[in-house]
């Protein structure tokens, strides 16, 4: 009996990683359940989106005007007051609040993308098979952070680039993006610091929690409790800026804030914020914890070769 050789061609490890990320998202695109709540974060982007054509319309008008919105008469002066604190012109405050309201949603949507892109592999016992494959197990953990990162980019970055383009045609263009070239970069550095910080955090507690409904409560509470705790110790209890750092999603939006140019105040508020390189550090520190949790988790799988 005889045998044909192999006539494939080896590739790097990292293609594997690829593989397992664009797999991990067609798998999600096929739920129902994810359109849906894909379908909420496009609300928010469409309130920005035609919020920014009235704006412009709104400029346009004398201010002693009275203009019909949704059916009731409006005074153009009064209704301007209202968009002005909005921040719907194009500014790196539009491009950062965007951003913001989006994290509501986006909890929910990435707890689903979690459970579905790592917590069945231990739940089903698919890990030794990917892990038997000529792939390591960091080859493994990126290619689901490629895939979670695609879905947070899909939520944030991408809707936010078409908020800055759509910015330029409404008003100058020219003078627009020359003067606002940096925006461009600094919604493309938010997008990165949220991408690492999402991704790696997303799939340790999926690795840890695993079942859909137990990782968006462990969500929830990392992001809305730890948010509302926050507020409260640094706003209500007058206790300092710095108890707003247990917030991870206010960590990562003073970050994005350095990156886009913008002033550091609350996304509601004009309470202080913590200094960025504080933010920074807090969020270095969780990301070495996460990584030191996932290294651990994934080298007690045992691997049948």
């Amino acid at each position: 009996m005889t045998y044909r050789p192999w006539l494939g061609t080896l590739r790097p490890p990292i293609f594997g990683s690829l593989a397992m990320g664009r797999a991990g998202l067609r798998l999600l695109l096929r739920r129902k359940l994810f359109w849906v709540l894909y379908g909420l974060a496009l609300m928010v982007f469409f309130f920005y989106f035609y919020m920014q054509y009235l704006v412009v319309w709104v400029q346009q008008q004398a201010s002693d005007k009275t203009a019909i919105v949704a059916g009731v008469p409006v005074r153009i002066a009064e209704f301007t007051k209202f968009l002005d604190k909005l921040n719907l012109n194009g500014t790196a405050s539009t491009f950062a609040n965007f951003i913001w309201f989006e994290g509501y949603v986006s909890v929910i949507v990435l707890a689903l993308a979690g459970a579905v892109l790592v917590g069945n592999d231990f739940q089903h016992g698919s890990l030794p098979f990917y892990l038997s494959k000529p792939i390591t197990r960091w080859h493994y953990l990126l290619g689901k952070m490629l895939g979670v990162g695609a879905f947070v980019n899909l939520l944030s970055t991408v809707p936010a680039l078409v908020l800055f383009f759509q910015a330029g045609l409404l008003y100058d263009w020219q003078t627009y993006y020359l003067d606002n070239w940096k925006l461009f970069f600094g919604i493309l550095g938010y997008g990165a610091v949220l991408t690492v910080v999402l991704s790696v955090l997303l799939v340790t507690t999926a690795v840890l929690v695993r079942r859909t409904v137990p990782l968006i409560m462990v969500w929830t509470g990392l992001f809305v409790l730890s948010r509302a705790l926050g507020a409260f110790l640094a706003e209500n209890q007058r206790l300092g800026p710095q108890w707003r750092l247990i917030d991870v999603w206010n960590n990562a939006y003073l970050c994005g804030l350095y990156f886009l140019g913008a002033e550091r105040t609350s996304a509601k508020t004009g309470f202080d914020q913590p200094a960025v390189w504080q933010a920074a550090l807090v969020l270095a520190g969780l990301m070495a914890v996460c990584v030191l949790l996932l290294l651990k988790r994934v080298r007690a799988v045992e691997v049948v070769a």
